[in-house]
């Protein structure tokens, strides 16, 4: 088994608020509530994420709604395909997620995959999260594809605040990979925000920031206590 992906954590505080009982009877679902509580952001920093807010090192990457998939190549040879912890056998074509098959082999032909090596990425399309991205089939698509191309060019020309990334998120925040394929009305799901210079001096490097974390996601239709 390849080693799992590293659990990414959010650089503000988060802390549980419980809901309207029947809003969520009505809404849940569509919020994917696992209960009648939501998990959400408060302004104060992440003990150990101050790195987020204050270094120059610092940059976000689009979070694209998928799902994490690890693969390994050898000359050439897919050896390995794994689906969070969940190994995927490539020949497993009866009863097996072909879906998954069909994104990496859909980013083999774009040149996505390199030749030897283990790579991770986010597998999107039809039958992933509702497919938010509108693809007719599914797509793997590298993180070290998306640091290079998704990218948010303006993110260091902004304060970094609580209110400041709300409001971005909120009502400016559009999908860069969805942008690129001609769609400025698509959403991003959030950021993962990177700093490499971290990640060669072995510290955590990765923190993520999604638009669900913030109260203003289920107002219209979920009446939250306490916040």
């Amino acid at each position: 088994m390849l080693i799992d992906f590293p659990k990414i954590h959010c650089p503000f505080v988060r802390k549980e608020f419980d809901v309207n009982k029947e809003d969520y009877k009505l809404f849940g679902n569509k919020y994917m509530l696992r209960g009648s509580k939501v998990y959400l952001v408060i302004p104060e920093i992440n003990e150990g994420y101050e790195w987020v807010f204050d270094s120059s090192n610092t940059f976000a990457v689009e979070k694209l709604d998928g799902s994490n998939v690890k693969l390994k190549t050898e000359n050439g040879r897919l050896t390995e395909l794994q689906n969070r912890k969940n190994i995927i056998d490539p020949l497993q074509i009866i009863k097996g997620k072909t879906f998954i098959l069909n994104g990496v082999f859909e980013s083999i032909g774009k040149g996505y995959v390199e030749k030897d090596g283990v790579q991770a990425g986010e597998l999107i399309g039809k039958k992933v999260q509702g497919n938010p991205y509108k693809l007719d089939s599914h797509l793997w698509y590298p993180f070290s594809k998306a640091i290079k191309h998704l990218r948010y060019r303006s993110f260091h020309e902004h304060d970094r605040t609580f209110d400041n990334w709300s409001s971005w998120f909120e009502n400016y925040l559009v999908s860069r990979f969805a942008s690129k394929r001609g769609d400025n009305d698509i959403m991003a799901e959030g950021v993962i925000f990177y700093n490499l210079q971290r990640k060669a001096e072995g510290k955590i490097y990765m923190a993520k920031l999604r638009r669900d974390m913030y109260k203003w996601y289920y107002s219209d239709k979920i009446e939250v206590y306490g916040y």
